[in-house]
């Protein structure tokens, strides 16, 4: 399971670098400035999807492991 948790964590941080790198992307030089505004940029839009979804199955597979028993809590004990 930890090689699991793993492997998202790092699919996770992948996506938000590659929205990074699309937001700091030069713009299409040919687009007017209201175009360059109000058009989204779609690579960044896609990878941050990406980076929600795969946020949200990592939470839900945590949660359901813990409720089949196959991870347990190992927090400080409460005195």
């Amino acid at each position: 399971m930890g090689y699991f948790i793993t492997l998202f964590l790092l699919l996770i941080i992948a996506s938000l670098a590659s929205a990074g790198f699309f937001m700091l992307r030069r713009k299409d030089p040919t687009l007017h400035d209201e175009q360059k505004k109000s058009a989204p940029n779609q690579g960044m839009v896609r990878a941050l999807t990406i980076r929600i979804g795969l946020s949200v199955v990592l939470f839900i597979s945590v949660l359901i492991a813990w409720q089949l028993g196959l991870i347990q809590p190992t927090g400080l004990p409460i005195k």
